[in-house]
């Protein structure tokens, strides 16, 4: 069973910037291709970013292409989003989640395990 604790997130002006990260536990964190997602209330989780096992492939929704970068160090069990230029409709809670796949995966439903959230608030 792999435990995910996302962090980093809070409360910033538009334009600048955050870095939430995501520590797994319980499992070989390598084995794990990883996402972020972000979903806002009354709307359903979204893909945001994804990253395979060894982070030499990535992908990112067309909203935030060019501002958010996505890797991980597997020696530290971890998963960060750099999250540059934020706009306020990029306000959300950010979640991270685990597949256990080489590859990348894109749909909530393909991954097997999720953190609790971390809150982004974008103001204007």
């Amino acid at each position: 069973q792999v435990q995910l604790v996302e962090s980093g997130g809070g409360l910033v002006q538009a334009g600048t910037t955050l870095r939430p990260s995501c520590v797994a536990s319980g499992g070989t964190f390598s084995d794990y291709g990883m996402g972020w997602f972000r979903q806002t209330p009354g709307k359903a989780r979204e893909f945001v970013a994804n990253i395979n096992w060894l982070g030499g492939r990535r992908d990112y929704a067309d909203f935030v292409k060019g501002r958010l970068t996505i890797f991980r160090e597997n020696d530290k069990n971890t998963v960060y989003l750099q999250m540059n230029s934020l706009k306020p409709e990029d306000t959300a809670v950010y979640y991270c989640g685990a597949v256990r796949t080489t590859g990348i995966a894109y749909s909530v439903g393909s991954y097997e395990y999720w953190g609790q959230g971390t809150r982004v608030t974008v103001s204007s």
